[in-house]
This record gives structure tokens, C-alpha cells and sequence, in this order.
């Protein structure tokens, strides 16, 4: 994308986010996030009342007397974007692809946390990490994660989500919200899933064109598959052909609703057709 281009359209995501961000969901976002984050203080004798999940147990077998860690709320958080940039996002057949829908509501994520005085880092990826940038603050720092989020096309053929959460797991040691943004449309990560949740506030958000969903028939076409490149034709007024394309979905989307299950973290779902912004907010007050 050309230079100018590229800075015209960050400048517009800005001014629509932005204003979003400030007058929607400041205050969602710091009711629904804010005093989740605890870090250790120190140790002390305990009290009656205290939770005994809270014993440290190595003081405690040293002293011969029962203590407790404890804990205050951190005040300045980390926001992590995890975002799924390959192939499959670069589609849509209603009046946004997926990826700009991913791209506004990252930014709407990332200027609600500055808005908080906390750091945002992003990681963008496909089947291998694409882009990694460590959280910061500010303007500055915000203004060119929308601009990678514009920008970057991947070099990766696929789509790995275990990749991409080990790799975060890895690099971000401190407990951090970590907005997950994918379609999903893979499996085989379920045990990294539930190590990173373990560790951090996960939240998948699951971004979908209404046309992954159902094949509509409007017979013989000739199709690419967005990921591999390979091309054949399709007869889409086939009962069998549609239903093997539905379950395909069907089998992803049950897929991803039993593993974050399993592993504790949250998820939502977004269709390129709704109104982000309804939906941002009935997940914030859900928390």
C-alpha cells in the first residue's frame, strides 16, 4: 500500500475508534477489566477468614507457622492482540472483509487501554508469527499497530493458533488481557489454549462472514482456496457438496466452543454484517 494511502486510512480508523473508544467503551472497558490484575505484595501470619488458597506453603514449612501471600490489585495493566492474519481473513462478502473489521475493533481494544493508562503489544500471525511488537504506551505506539494491522501480509501459507499461543505464552511472562481475533477456522490448539488462559485474561473473538457458514447455490463456480492457492470447481446447487461445507464449519465452530470451554477463557462471536460495537458492549457488561 502506498505510503499516503496507508497513512489516510490509519488517520480514519483513528478518528472513528477514537471517538468510539472515549464516548462507549471507556468505562465498559475499565469496569469489565480493571482489579482483574493481581500482583504479590508479601507475606504474613495467617488470619482467620483468609483463604487458605492463599497459604505459601514453602514460609509456612520453614516457620512452623501458617502464612499467606498477599496480593494487590495492579493498577496498570497489559493488553495483548493476538491476531490471525492469514489468508482467510482477507475475505468478505458483505461490505467489510474480516480483516477490517479486525483491524477497527483492535483499534477500538487499543485506544480504550490507553485510554487506561495501560500498554498494548501486538502479535500478528499465520502459520508462523508474522509481526511482534512488545506493549507500550501512547498515541504513537497505537498509531502503528493500525498500521501493521493495515499493512502486513503474510508470508505463511496456513493457520496455526497453538503456534501463536505458544510463542505468547513464551514472550509475555507478566499476566496480561489478551484479546485473541481469528475465524477460527483450524483446530489442534486446545492445549496451548488452556495453558495461556491459565497464565493470562484470555478472550477469543471469533469474526466470520455470513457466507462461511452456508454455501449458497448458484451452481458451477470456480473457486481458490484462500490459503493454499489451490484452484477447482465446485458445484454449489449439490446438496452433498454444500452439506460437506457446512460441516466443515460446524466441526471448527464446536471445535472452538469446547476448548475454550475446557480451558476457562472466554469467547464471542462477530459477524462482518452486525454492528461491532453492540456487540462489544453486551460482552463487556456480560463480564
Amino acid at each position: 500500500m502506498e505510503t499516503t494511502e496507508l497513512l489516510k486510512r490509519v488517520r480514519r480508523i483513528e478518528i472513528k475508534t477514537k471517538g468510539l473508544s472515549r464516548q462507549i467503551f471507556s468505562g465498559e472497558y475499565q469496569s469489565a477489566f480493571k482489579g482483574r490484575g493481581m500482583s504479590f505484595s508479601e507475606v504474613r501470619g495467617y488470619q482467620y477468614g483468609d483463604d487458605v488458597r492463599n497459604i505459601d506453603w514453602n514460609v509456612t514449612a520453614r516457620s512452623n507457622e501458617p502464612y499467606v501471600k498477599v496480593f494487590e490489585e495492579e493498577r496498570e495493566l497489559t493488553v495483548m492482540l493476538l491476531v490471525d492474519i492469514s489468508k482467510s481473513s482477507f475475505f468478505g462478502t458483505t461490505k467489510q472483509l474480516k480483516n477490517e473489521l479486525i483491524t477497527e475493533i483492535c483499534a477500538v481494544l487499543a485506544f480504550s487501554a490507553t485510554n487506561n493508562n495501560d500498554k498494548v503489544g501486538l502479535l500478528l500471525f499465520s502459520d508462523k508469527v508474522e509481526k511482534f511488537l512488545p506493549p507500550k504506551k501512547g498515541r504513537g505506539h497505537i498509531l502503528r499497530i493500525i498500521r501493521e494491522l493495515l499493512d502486513t501480509r503474510p508470508t505463511g501459507t496456513g493457520t496455526d493458533i497453538g503456534m501463536a499461543l505458544t510463542y505468547f505464552t513464551n514472550m509475555v511472562k507478566k499476566r496480561s488481557i489478551c484479546f485473541l481475533l481469528s475465524d477460527f477456522l483450524t483446530d489442534g490448539y486446545e492445549k496451548p489454549l488452556r495453558l495461556a488462559a491459565r497464565r493470562h485474561d484470555l478472550i477469543g473473538m471469533h469474526l466470520y462472514d455470513p457466507r462461511e457458514r452456508e454455501l449458497p447455490a448458484v451452481g458451477l463456480i470456480h473457486a481458490r482456496d484462500a490459503e493454499t492457492g489451490q484452484m477447482q470447481w465446485v458445484d454449489t446447487d449439490s446438496r452433498r457438496v454444500r452439506k460437506h461445507y457446512a460441516d466443515w464449519y460446524n466441526n471448527n465452530m464446536k471445535y472452538q466452543k469446547s476448548a475454550f470451554q475446557k480451558s476457562g477463557a472466554d469467547s464471542m462471536s462477530v459477524e462482518t454484517t452486525e454492528d461491532y460495537t453492540k456487540a462489544l458492549l453486551r460482552f463487556f457488561k456480560g463480564r
